[in-house]
């Protein structure tokens, strides 16, 4: 790039949410190699796994000794929140947001992009390399079936009372008028809850 920022590449994915989760960072700087990176995190939710990896990857940018970096995840939850476009509710994120807050100071610039998962290919078959090397192998002529596990369930219905308040609040900002948040910006925070309360989650 004509400004000298290095493109970085990340992604955290977590089978089971929480279940073996893996990190992976892939770093592509102005008259260098691509660096990549990735690993094991053991048994975390997928949202920990995005932000360990935003974690490593700035890291390693600081390692390098880079300056100007563009951080693109597919992550809308990490990219929003890091953008301050959403709080950080979660008690679990809390701690690595503001880790990620205080490494991203060292730069001189910091910037944070959506990007759908097919422009994060590599990252992602990084992350899925990951995982699958560890899971065992099984027996020869084992007929043995292995069920999906199904997802965590939310307790105490806090994730279902946050959607409730946001569709009140949409819908008495309709009612006045004022023609705001627009039916994309809901979807985003509808998304960002339920992907915040682990209903959704990455294969």
């Amino acid at each position: 790039m004509s400004d000298g920022a290095a493109n970085i590449h990340i992604d955290g994915a977590s089978r089971g949410n929480p279940g073996d989760a893996a990190y992976a960072i892939v770093i592509e700087a102005p008259g260098r190699g691509a660096v990549e990176e990735s690993g094991l995190l053991g048994k975390q939710t997928n949202n920990v796994a995005e932000y360990t990896a935003l974690l490593k990857a700035l890291e390693k940018a600081k390692q390098l000794g880079l300056q100007h970096v563009r951080i693109h995840s597919d992550s809308e939850l990490l990219v929003k929140q890091m953008n301050g476009e959403y709080r950080v509710k979660n008690e679990d994120l809390k701690s690595l947001f503001q880790e990620a807050s205080q490494l991203k100071r060292a730069f001189d610039s910091v910037t944070f992009t959506h990007v759908r998962r097919e422009q994060n290919k590599r990252a992602d078959e990084l992350c899925n390399i990951v995982l699958d090397a560890q899971k065992p192998k099984k027996p020869p002529g084992s007929t043995s079936q292995t069920k999906s596990q199904p997802s965590k369930q939310v307790g105490d219905g806090r994730v279902r009372d946050d959607c409730l308040e946001c569709l009140k609040s949409a819908k008495a900002c309709w009612a006045r008028g004022e023609g705001m948040p627009s039916p994309e910006l809901l979807w985003d925070q509808l998304w960002s809850i339920l992907e915040e309360g682990s209903v959704l989650r990455k294969k």
